[in-house]
């Protein structure tokens, strides 16, 4: 099997590697950073040492967002999960971060999300418990995490929910529209029934957009 070629971020983190020395806080940020798919605890760690001694002023940089941004190459809103999704760890589940190699953390991603449901008042114990099965004791994917605590979350505003299916009924008869066009044995009167379909669901979503206003 053919090794992937180095990503550009990559190439720029091991180019600034070399011009520093290897015991540096700052190479040691940056050697984590180049495998934190893998590692992001460790790099969540040293984000939150980073940002709590702003220490990215002494190497030159504005921001904390500045330092992720050009030096690590992260974005602001990746660099902002990984710092509370490890705060979170820290907090609440400090065992997790003493799991060895052989058996990885969640997704920081789905870690968030576990964060979030702590933190949210509508949130139950039992809806905090399940969500926490998914994430650290059955280590669902993210996917299936995402859908579970989106699900919780709309069963708490039951709005969100309706508009959330109402714009998904929108884009399939769309869809549908579409494609019946390029069926010739399709009767007229069932494509049009179809366009007073799409008709009747914009004007729907066009009375929630004034309302919402």
């Amino acid at each position: 099997m053919e090794e992937k070629s180095p990503t550009k971020g990559s190439q720029h983190i091991e180019q600034l590697m070399r011009q520093l020395p290897p015991e540096s806080e700052r190479y040691q940020v940056l050697a984590t950073a180049k495998q934190f798919k893998s590692s992001w605890v460790e790099l969540g760690e040293w984000l939150a040492k980073v940002s709590n001694k702003k220490q990215f002023s002494e190497w030159g940089f504005t921001s904390f967002e500045d330092y992720c941004t050009k030096e690590i190459r992260i974005r602001r809103q990746t660099a902002e999960k990984l710092l509370l999704a490890f705060r979170f760890l820290e907090r609440r589940e400090p065992s997790l971060l003493e799991r060895n190699e052989k058996r990885p953390l969640p997704d920081y991603r789905s870690i968030d999300l576990l964060r979030k449901a702590d933190e949210r008042e509508h949130f139950s114990m039992e809806e905090y418990s399940e969500l926490r099965q998914a994430v650290i004791e059955e280590e669902r994917n993210h996917p299936s995490v995402a859908k579970r605590f989106r699900d919780m979350t709309h069963s708490h505003q039951p709005e969100q929910k309706t508009l959330h299916q109402h714009r998904n009924a929108l884009l399939a008869a769309k869809r549908l529209a579409t494609s019946l066009q390029e069926i010739a044995e399709v009767p007229e009167e069932l494509s049009q029934a179809v366009v007073q379909l799409i008709g009747f669901l914009e004007e729907r979503d066009a009375e929630r957009g004034t309302r919402d206003e």
